[in-house]
């Protein structure tokens, strides 16, 4: 809803100021959104403000002006999703809400349980008025599946669109999440083994999508060399403008292909650490990561899935297997943890190892 409002129009540098200045004078409209174009911003008004009130503006700011424009009505805010939602479900669906969703840039997505599916938008509304932040809400529709490890969604509220900025320890990363895989929940994963990587080493991210891993390295060691692999074209488009966006063309090197193929015709025993971020199917890859190591060693970082009745200890076993079979040794598991839970009975697991 919109509806015209005086306002003050002074160029962005100003515009913090502006605002402050508007609300200690109580002439800012709090129930119509601030607007902004790609040079001003504009500041709805409850009233015209008098010939003294602008001077006073005017000695602050000196370029501020005033007119009339449309605003957006501002939302709602409620604390709580059940907030939000109290009256309109029974108190056995509230109780059925998903506990957490994940955010990606400005879009949130949700796991809605299937008694709750014919309330989808009223709950994806309810997102929209507890999180200002979020522009659009997704809903799951299916599992991660395939090669380019893609899930199917459904727009249950907000702009019709799958494509965000997503900001991560000083970074940005351009994603359409319906195309190429992103976790925002492995951005500690990420800036673990960012933080491990050590000056001059040579890194290759065997499954880098959207470039998580890669750019974030590639930022906070600029004598680091990344060579940042993907099968997904799609994601290989994003992960080519992340790099350009975060400027870490000097040494990131996206290349596009299978892991295998591009270990073997360009880089056998170049890197010192690799990234293994396929739990799926990482450990049929264990072979290429070992090629891919310095003949005298080096660490891989590897995450699968443990199932129960599986154990840790099983998949450390197994991944010692596949090493040993590649001809190399795992010399010590330098770390051994669970990343985060992704289903019941399952967890997402990270072995740290050093191989010879």
């Amino acid at each position: 809803m919109s509806k015209e409002s005086s306002c003050l129009w002074v160029p962005k540098k100003h515009g913090q100021r502006t605002i402050v200045l508007a609300d200690k004078s109580r002439l800012r409209d709090k129930e119509l959104e601030v607007q902004t174009d790609a040079n001003y911003i504009f500041v709805p008004l409850v009233r015209s403000p008098t010939e003294e009130e602008i001077s006073l503006f005017r000695n602050e700011v000196s370029q501020v002006r005033v007119k009339s424009c449309m605003f957006q009505m501002r939302r709602k805010q409620h604390k709580t999703i059940d907030d939000a939602l109290a009256g309109l479900l029974s108190s056995d669906l509230l109780a059925s809400l998903p506990k957490a969703l994940d955010v990606v840039g400005d879009i949130a997505i949700i796991e809605i349980p299937p008694e709750l599916r014919e309330n989808e938008k009223l709950i994806g509304e309810a997102i929209l008025k507890t999180h200002r932040n979020i522009k659009t809400v997704l809903s799951k529709a299916g599992s991660v599946s395939g090669t380019y490890r893609l899930r199917g969604f459904k727009i249950i509220a907000g702009e019709p669109r799958t494509l965000t900025v997503h900001k991560e320890y000083g970074c940005r990363y351009q994603v359409d999440v319906a195309k190429a895989y992103f976790s925002p929940r492995l951005s500690h994963e990420h800036e673990r083994v960012g933080s491990l990587v050590g000056e001059d080493e040579t890194v290759v991210d065997m499954f880098a999508g959207v470039g998580p891993f890669s750019v974030l390295i590639g930022k906070k060691h600029p004598s680091v060399k990344v060579y940042a692999l993907d099968i997904n074209p799609e994601a290989f488009v994003f992960l080519k403008k992340n790099v350009l966006l975060n400027r870490v063309q000097d040494n990131v090197v996206p290349l596009f292909g299978d892991a295998r193929q591009i270990v073997r015709e360009r880089l056998a025993g170049v890197a010192n650490r690799v990234i293994m971020n396929l739990p799926e199917s990482a450990i049929e890859f264990a072979s290429t990561a070992c090629a891919a190591l310095k003949p005298n060693g080096g660490v891989l970082h590897f995450y699968g899935f443990v199932r129960l009745p599986s154990s840790m200890e099983a998949l450390r076993n197994c991944f010692a297997a596949e090493v040993e079979k590649a001809g190399r040794r795992v010399e010590r598991f330098l770390s051994v943890k669970a990343v985060r839970e992704t289903g019941p009975y399952e967890q997402q697991v990270v072995l740290d190892a050093f191989v010879s």
